[in-house]
Order: structure tokens, then sequence, then C-alpha cells
């Protein structure tokens, strides 16, 4: 039995009631995304958001908030996902080189909070976000709980 456990971190970046998203294959119902990606070994939670998101978007951000802690048991291997809300400290949104990447982000942007079932979330999270995200800073249980 393997105990090999994967983390990932997710930022959520809001400003003027839009939300930033990145164009990434994440289903075949699902074309757009939340930055994020792998914890490196090493790194702490926070610096692999900030690398993530620097490396994805171009912007310089900070953590502000925990948001959701969440399971994915049926990823293999087994996902821990954790989502956090973000701050832009500078930079601007620029596409990333994806030199290294195996599913290559095609765009970046910010799209407001009301059009997020327009690119494939679930009308269970654009409410989660519109709400400002209550329960914040708790475990969900399973990632779906949270509908992503």
């Amino acid at each position: 039995m393997s105990s090999l456990l994967q983390v990932r971190v997710t930022g959520i970046l809001i400003e003027d009631e839009r939300i930033l998203l990145v164009k990434q294959s994440v289903s075949s119902e699902r074309g757009w995304s939340l930055p994020g990606g792998r914890v490196e070994q090493g790194e702490t939670l926070e610096e692999a958001m900030i690398r993530e998101m620097e490396e994805e978007t171009g912007l310089v951000t900070k953590v502000t908030k925990l948001l959701y802690l969440c399971d994915k048991p049926d990823s293999s291997p087994s996902l821990l996902h954790i989502t956090f809300l973000l701050e832009r400290l500078e930079g601007e949104i620029r596409l990333p080189t994806n030199e290294f990447d195996l599913n290559p982000i095609g765009d970046v942007v910010m799209v407001p909070i009301a059009d997020l079932a327009n690119h494939g979330f679930s009308e269970k999270f654009m409410t989660i976000v519109q709400r400002g995200f209550p329960e914040s800073g708790s475990y969900q249980g399973l990632k779906r709980n949270i509908g992503l």
C-alpha cells in the first residue's frame, strides 16, 4: 500500500467583484481553473501558493486567509487540497511560459464572480464565493463539498 499523499494549493484572488481564473483543462466539463498547483519538497504552503501564483499569472501576492481544507481520496495519489484567499501586491497579469507544463495555461483573466458558472464552475462554488466564503478556515471533507 502506498503512503503517498499529494498536497495542492489553490489561490483565490478577488478584485472589484472579479475573480482570477486560468484557462487550463480541468475535466471534460471544465476548461477553467483557479491558479495553484503542487507543493514541492521543502516548501511551506504559503511559499508554494505564492510561487504558483507568480508562475501561472505573473502576479506577486500574499496569503491573507485560509479558506478551506479538503480531501480528494479518489486521486492517485490521494490529494489534500488547500484553498487560500490572496491579495495582489504587484505585477500585471500575463501568460506563463508553459515550457515545462504538460497541461499548459491558455489564458489568464479576471471574470465577474457571477460568470463563474459560464466558465464551468458549479453553482455551489459560485454561491460560496458570492457569500464571502462561509465556514472559511475549516475542514470541508471532500473537495466536491465546496463545489470544486
